[in-house]
């Protein structure tokens, strides 16, 4: 019989797998005192995979991090919150390495073996010898129920921390898969202003993590949008220590795939729990397009509603203004008749033929008026569709931003 994945009702985060301990601490990085680095250790070491943000102007984490990812495997990810350590030259890329290579002493394995993260403010050099002080703090605070803190400790302008987690069976053998994420603002495709940590006591190579995480994330993380803007930060990562002892998956069979569609609905609820606890937002927004040339087109019309400030505006003051939707639509780029496409939101018709739909006003305003909305695409041009995720653009927004340096 085929399984089938369900995220657990209530999440356990990254120690959920075996083998696997968090904490979250308050290292004084942070003014207002709150918790601010995060440590997530396997004994075990555990393959491990990544994917990073695409913008040039890439923070010196994500660099030493890299590094790691290529040598396939690691014990353990160390992250903090408060500063960024972004366009702070050759002295962030050193004090990037100090971190690695501090955690590492203390927990008696190799710097290469460290994922390093960091989110805040960009262009203030990171405050390396107060997180080096409190690394012998951190990894002496290791618990298997500190996830809740280490999650505390990663974020930044978020309402609440992002968690999930899934079972499943293979080979016999219990898989564990849980996860803690930040992202609220500066969130884009390719990916948000996020940090996600994933670990599995599933056995696999860093090969085919490499591959379903990559796979995940363009599914899940590469289709949500608060702002349209893009971190130097973005990471996400994946442990996976194989302490369930499993057969090692090693090839692209029935175990990888189930693997992969745990792994999938790990991303999924993540990147909307991101979507929806974006920066001020009171609206969460659900983009479907269907009828599409091909996926990338059909997220290409999705991705551009979903950027619009005119749209999201429009959500914030629930006002159906269905003229902004297709006039996005319309400019996205991707083949599209007018005539042959149809507008919903919450399932009411609200274009169709070319011209706006009647439709019943009281309806709508109430779907409007509600906190989770869907808009359907219907292009008509093929058999493709895609699903994006985003809020609205508030008041707040503009308050939280605007103050966000000082």
């Amino acid at each position: 019989m085929k399984q089938t994945i369900t995220l657990d009702t209530m999440s356990h985060g990254v120690t959920y797998a075996k083998g696997f301990q968090a904490i979250g601490i308050q290292a004084g990085l942070k003014k207002s005192g709150k918790h601010d680095l995060a440590l997530i250790y396997t004994d075990k070491k555990a393959a491990v995979a990544g994917t990073f943000t695409q913008n040039k102007v890439a923070a010196a984490p994500v660099y030493v991090s890299k590094e790691t990812v290529a040598t396939g495997t690691a014990h353990a990810i160390i992250s903090n919150s408060g500063c960024a350590n972004a366009c702070t030259g050759a002295q962030g890329l050193a004090d990037a390495h100090t971190m690695a290579k501090a955690t590492a002493e203390a927990l008696h394995c190799s710097p290469n073996d460290i994922i390093v993260g960091s989110t805040g403010i960009i262009g203030q050099q990171l405050p390396i010898n107060d997180i080096t002080k409190a690394i012998p703090t951190l990894v002496n605070s290791l618990s298997f129920e500190g996830t809740e803190l280490a999650g505390k400790a990663i974020l930044t302008t978020d309402t609440y921390s992002k968690t999930a987690s899934t079972h499943f069976t293979i080979d016999g053998k219990d898989i564990h898969m849980g996860a803690i994420a930040k992202g609220s603002g500066m969130i884009r495709p390719n990916m948000a202003t996020m940090l996600c940590y994933i670990t599995t006591d599933i056995a696999i190579t860093p090969t085919l993590l490499q591959k379903a995480l990559h796979a995940c994330v363009n599914k899940s993380f590469n289709m949500i949008s608060v702002d349209g803007d893009m971190s130097t930060n973005d990471m996400a990562i994946v442990l996976a220590n194989g302490a369930a002892e499993n057969t090692l998956i090693d090839t692209e069979n029935s175990d990888f795939y189930l693997f992969q569609e745990a792994l999938m609905a790990i991303t999924v609820s993540l990147a909307k729990q991101i979507a929806a606890d974006g920066e001020g937002a009171s609206k969460f927004i659900t983009i479907n397009v269907e009828g599409a040339t091909d996926f990338e087109n059909a997220k290409l019309v999705g991705m551009t509603i979903a950027n619009s400030p005119l749209v999201k505006t429009a959500f914030f003051g629930e006002d159906p203004n269905w003229g902004r939707l297709i006039c996005a639509a319309g400019y996205a780029g991707a083949p599209m008749n007018p005539d042959t496409t149809v507008l919903k939101i919450g399932g009411i018709i609200i274009f169709k033929n070319g011209m706006g739909a009647v439709y019943n006003e009281k309806k709508l305003q109430d779907i409007m008026s509600a906190h989770d909305i869907t808009v359907t695409v219907e292009l008509d041009e093929g058999e493709a569709q895609a699903t994006v995720w985003t809020c609205d653009l508030t008041y707040d927004y503009v308050k939280i931003n605007g103050e966000y340096h000082t």
